[in-house]
């Protein structure tokens, strides 16, 4: 048996000890994470089975790729697995998980596990509080329209790449470097972006300087000749990159505000929603990009993605021109339906900066439309530690709708709740919803076009959306499951 902790002390890692052929049981592998690391998996020609709780069209494609997916837990699905490969959201008291040691099958997580499977590979990394799912598809994507059938890993489903994940047969893997748990500490970059380094995670990470530790610990996993790419825009990412360039180890930075290696300007945000700039590159205009994507933000994404594929050689003319057909992602200001001059757009903020950036690209991008905004709390520890940004995240929201927290893996804190939030918040319309059916009820009374329901979301609240889309369509079914 092949030490699979070895990984831990920087030997093998658990990949190596497996072959093509063999068996890995995934436990909650309905996530964005797991379900990539499962679709490459499978196209490296591994066995893969799996459960979560509920199923999902992640795990309904994966099934369709060929891999046994259950719903619940139950230890008889572990049968032959070589590796037990667990979500950081798993508890350890989980059935599945007890039986893989019973049987003393190998269970480890993502963090140890991920290195593996981009084994003799450039790896490309994705970093940063906001923007990693974006800036990890358009690199991606930029690769692929330039013939160089890379590998990728991302949070979410990109239309332009057909998925969130493939294996890919080129040299580079692009991977979306998530903090959380710190499974971005298990990759071996050759090159790294960093777009930001806010405070966020307040389960995993006490304070802010516990969580810039962790970015330096990412970041020292970098080749000595190996490029960080830094958002000069964002204090903490500044900062951990001025100290990097300190060390005479090699930094470039992005920015669409101030002078830097690549440097947007020039923007100009049409009322189609697509962003016009000007690219610098060492002082000296490459030439112009055309995004579909509203936002200074998204300016900025493309800029690290630009920087990031430039480290692969692909030329500015050919990556502008990716960029100018790429078409976002799932669950960022992605448009849900319209009815009756009323659109639906979902979008997976969670963070204070990420939903003000988002509504303020959604004004840009329908004006026009009166904003109802319906924000989930995600997490009850991030509601208390960053409440003060929530308090005037929503200022460019017409009308705003609170849910209840989602707690995902958490359990309530006391003196904590929506209908606090929602009171403390610096709005005039805020409102709280107790129930999924209340805020439905809301929406269907009080919405006239034109206007713009964008649900901000990191838990099951988009099922209001697709309701209420589907109940003034006039489907009778459109309220089940509210």
């Amino acid at each position: 048996m092949p030490d699979f902790a070895a990984v831990k002390r920087g030997g093998d890692d658990p990949v190596s000890g497996l072959k093509p052929g063999e068996q890995v049981h995934v436990v909650g592998i309905g996530g964005a994470g797991m379900s990539a690391i499962a679709r490459v998996m499978l196209q490296q020609g591994y066995r893969v089975s799996g459960s979560d709780r509920e199923l999902n069209d992640l795990t309904k494609g994966l099934q369709q790729e060929g891999a046994r997916i259950h719903e619940g837990e139950d230890a008889s699905r572990v049968g032959a697995a070589r590796l037990v490969l667990a979500s950081s959201a798993i508890p350890e008291q989980n059935a599945e998980l007890a039986q893989a040691r019973a049987q003393r099958i190998p269970v480890v997580r993502r963090t140890d596990f991920i290195a593996g499977l981009m084994r003799d590979r450039d790896v490309l990394a994705v970093a940063g509080t906001h923007g990693k799912t974006t800036t990890s598809a358009m690199a991606a994507h930029i690769l692929q329209f330039a013939g160089r059938e890379p590998g990728y890993i991302i949070g979410s489903v990109s239309p332009d790449l057909g998925n969130n994940a493939a294996a890919g047969r080129g040299a580079a893997f692009v991977v979306e470097a998530d903090e959380y748990d710190h499974m971005f500490l298990g990759l071996r970059p050759q090159v790294a972006v960093l777009g930001s380094a806010e405070y966020d995670h307040p389960d995993c990470f006490p304070t802010h300087a516990a969580m810039l530790d962790a970015y330096r610990r990412f970041i020292e996993l970098l080749p000595k000749d190996g490029p960080l790419i830094a958002c000069m825009d964002d204090p903490a990412a500044a900062q951990l990159a001025a100290e990097r360039r300190a060390q005479g180890l090699p930094v470039e930075g992005f920015s669409s505000r101030r002078e830097a290696g690549w440097r947007a300007r020039r923007l100009h945000q049409r009322h189609d929603g697509r962003s016009e700039f000007e690219v610098l590159h060492g002082g000296r205009v490459a030439g112009k990009v055309t995004l579909r994507l509203p936002g200074e933000h998204n300016v900025r994404n493309a800029l690290a993605a630009l920087a990031l594929t430039g480290q692969q050689n692909v030329p500015f003319t050919v990556a502008a021109s990716a960029l100018a057909a790429f078409r976002g992602t799932g669950r960022r200001l992605e448009l849900r339906g319209a009815v009756d001059d009323v659109l639906v757009v979902d979008d997976y903020a969670h963070h204070p900066t990420a939903i003000r950036l988002t509504l303020a690209a959604a004004r840009a991008r329908w004006p026009g439309h009166r904003l109802w905004a319906l924000w989930q709390p995600h997490t009850y520890s991030r509601s208390r530690a960053l409440l003060s940004g929530f308090v005037t995240a929503f200022g460019d929201a017409d009308e705003l709708l609170v849910t209840d927290i989602y707690a995902a893996r958490e359990d309530p804190l006391p003196g904590l709740d929506a209908a606090t939030l929602a009171a403390a918040l610096a709005h005039p319309r805020a409102r709280h919803m107790p129930t999924a059916a209340d805020a439905l009820r809301v929406l269907l009374r009080e919405v006239e076009g034109p206007a713009l329901v964008l649900v901000l979301s990191a838990g099951d609240a988009p099922r209001i959306g697709e309701r209420f889309l589907a109940r003034r369509r006039g489907d009778a079914g459109g309220d089940g499951g509210v």
